[in-house]
């Protein structure tokens, strides 16, 4: 046993004298310390079938050698890393008597992100707070809470991703779940909004991706009426696309909402003279709109008759579309840097 832990130590002195780098030293550790194929783990490993009095022995020298080997791998990785981060330093050093720095590239923020902020910081100077929720989340919070119960059609127009093995949770198929949670959680009056990704199960094509972003908002106050719907809506398409931009409301049907609306603006391209992007009308659908239903606020714990408000969604990919005139909705997601570094 002697002689097989002097060789082992010899052998050990001899790599670690040739060990330059972490990447090594780790090897080298691995090679002699590693819990299963260890040289000197297997070597302690095989004295349990010595006798009793030869594996004392055998134990104590082992102890030694191996307390010695790992005081000379400890100094090593010592110098090792201090001749590294010296290295490293040298790298990363700034020579402060260059006339001016060189230039690097640097990376932004993607276009989808940038259009998020800036619609945050024009609701926010309106006073909306800004809100987050999850995106596994219930399908009470994403159906039913927002008057779509399991038997109703409109379901159908939000096919969604169910989760194997978690009953009743899909992944989010509208920022609009939030909605009651926000209601819960604050109460009225309330100003909230809401951006975030969702997802539905869609064939995809040029208009249609399976993973999209919107952004939701949520008014709830004493008198809250259509016409201060209205009024904000066409602040924003200012705020968007220049003073003077039209806003045209057409009805259209969303759950949880009555009535509901689709949200137009004027051509900004064209100004409403017709162009490829509003297909010849003038106008450009932006956002869809309208009163919150009753049975969503009873849902979030706020009684309908002392309270009224109304809720707006945007898709923040087709807004980006819109002003920057992209053609396909799948240039968002593909990580292509061509794509990306237009913006």
């Amino acid at each position: 046993m002697r002689d097989k832990l002097e060789e082992i130590k010899k052998k050990f002195s001899s790599e670690l004298s040739e060990v330059n780098s972490s990447e090594m030293l780790e090897e080298l550790e691995q090679a002699f310390f590693g819990r299963k194929n260890g040289k000197l783990t297997l070597l302690m490993k095989s004295m349990k079938d010595m006798g009793p009095e030869e594996r004392k022995e055998a134990g104590a020298l082992a102890n030694e050698v191996k307390s010695e080997m790992i005081a000379a791998f400890a100094q090593k990785k010592s110098e090792i890393q201090a001749r590294e981060l010296v290295a490293a330093l040298e790298r990363s050093a700034i020579d402060v008597t260059e006339p001016k720095l060189p230039a690097r590239a640097y990376g932004h923020l993607h276009p989808i992100t940038q259009m998020q902020y800036e619609i945050e910081d024009f609701f926010a100077s309106m006073g909306f707070m800004v809100a987050d929720g999850p995106e596994l989340e219930s399908e009470y919070y994403t159906f039913e809470a927002l008057n779509i119960p399991a038997d109703h059609p409109a379901r159908d127009m939000q096919d969604t991703f169910y989760i194997e093995g978690i009953p009743d949770t899909v992944m989010r198929t509208h920022t609009s779940s939030i909605q009651v949670r926000a209601l819960e959680k604050y109460g009225a009056p309330l100003r909230v909004i809401v951006p975030g990704r969702c997802f539905r199960n869609e064939a995809t094509d040029p208009r249609h991706e399976h993973t999209f972003y919107q952004l939701d908002g949520l008014v709830v106050g004493d008198d809250i009426s259509f016409a201060h719907l209205k009024g904000m809506l066409e602040q924003f398409a200012g705020f968007m696309y220049g003073e003077g931009t039209e806003v045209r409301l057409r009805p259209k049907y969303y759950p949880f909402v009555e009535p509901g609306v689709n949200v137009e603006v004027s051509c900004f391209l064209c100004s409403g003279n017709g162009c490829r992007v509003c297909k010849r009308t003038g106008w450009l659908e932006v956002a869809g709109a309208g009163t919150v239903h009753p049975e969503v606020l009873r849902a979030g714990g706020v009684d309908p008759d002392a309270y009224s408000g109304f809720a707006f969604g945007f898709g923040l990919n087709r807004l980006v579309m819109l002003k920057y005139g992209i053609e396909d909705v799948r240039h968002f997601m593909s990580g292509d840097i061509r794509f990306l570094r237009q913006f």
